[in-house]
């Protein structure tokens, strides 16, 4: 069996512009592209690039009991819809709520103990991301010339 790896390969690249935010880059590249420009000759790169944690919110033992139910029901759902396919009838319909019923449950059950255990050392919710300082838009040294003219 011949299995094709697709190799990627760095060139010598030239700065075309630089961005504040992800964004702008974003909006060069797509005017690029929608004129037809090669853009697997370009790239974004990102730098200074920090964690940002956007606190969204306290965490008590109920609010980590309710998520818990939550995340804990898609999943009961999913696998009543999984274990639903191998009967006929109505009989899928009851698979998926008690699995849905089951789920919240447990789901409930584990956020209140994940959340207890921590003694709380962290009542917070809160959504993690990556920013950068700048954004910069390279594109290979052969197209620089070719590139130029979408910053002007």
């Amino acid at each position: 069996m011949d299995i094709k790896h697709e190799e990627v390969t760095q060139t010598e690249s030239s700065l075309l512009a630089s961005f504040p935010d992800y964004l702008g880059a974003q909006q060069l590249v797509d005017r690029m592209s929608d004129d037809g420009f090669p853009v697997e000759s370009v790239r974004i790169i990102g730098d200074g690039v920090r964690t940002v944690e956007q606190v969204t919110g306290r965490l008590t033992r109920g609010r980590a009991a309710l998520a818990g139910a939550a995340s804990g029901a898609w999943f009961g759902v999913f696998i009543g819809l999984l274990f639903g396919l191998f009967t006929t009838g109505t009989a899928w319909v009851w698979f998926v709520l008690i699995s849905l019923v089951v789920g919240a449950f447990w789901g409930a059950v584990f956020g209140f103990v994940a959340h207890w255990s921590t003694r709380g050392r962290r009542d917070f919710a809160s959504v993690m991301t990556l920013q950068a300082k700048r954004y910069e838009v390279h594109v290979d040294r052969a197209r620089a010339a070719e590139a130029a003219k979408y910053v002007l």
